[in-house]
């Protein structure tokens, strides 16, 4: 047991040290150390600013073999366009962009998955979900990139499939 004078000799910056890491070691609670899943961080959704870049392209000119908004785009130009500036490189034709997707039921479609269309018997278009049943396309010649919606009857008949290229 200490004496009146050792505390002394100690002097008040000694004792208050002492109390302090008596007190803080008593007092900490335990903190549980995630687990090597829990400490990873979640993946980023890159579809939803996927979706918003293609939507801001809205009025841009088509233009065949396009994918850049100074000269216009094609169908999955814009596509393109969108995925490779928010770094996700994807194929650059409607085609390839198929062959690329995971296909999932269009209820599961989410912004930024793709939905593809066919003409008689070819793949002949794509384009960008945004989800509520409107998507963004750039659809012909003579025409922009535009938002249409999904449930308008040409584009019941003529969809094929939905495709998700980012998990």
């Amino acid at each position: 047991m200490r004496t009146l004078q050792s505390v002394r000799a100690a002097g008040l910056p000694g004792i208050l040290a002492s109390v302090l890491f008596a007190a803080g070691c008593a007092g900490t609670p335990t903190v549980p150390v995630p687990t090597a899943a829990e400490s990873r961080p979640a993946p980023v959704d890159l579809r939803g600013p996927v979706a918003q870049l293609a939507l801001s392209m809205v009025g841009v000119p088509y233009r065949y073999g396009g994918s850049d908004p100074r000269a216009g785009f094609d169908c999955s130009g814009l596509v393109y366009y969108a995925y490779m500036s928010n770094g996700h490189a994807v194929p650059r034709t409607s085609r390839a962009q198929f062959d690329a997707a995971l296909k999932i039921p269009l209820v599961q479609a989410a912004e930024g998955d793709l939905l593809f269309f066919q003409d008689q018997e070819m793949l002949s278009h794509v384009g960008i979900y945004l989800g509520d049943g409107r998507f963004v396309h750039a659809p012909s010649s003579g025409g922009s990139v535009r938002v249409e919606n999904i449930d308008a009857p040409y584009y019941q008949r003529h969809l094929v499939a939905v495709g998700r290229l980012l998990p």
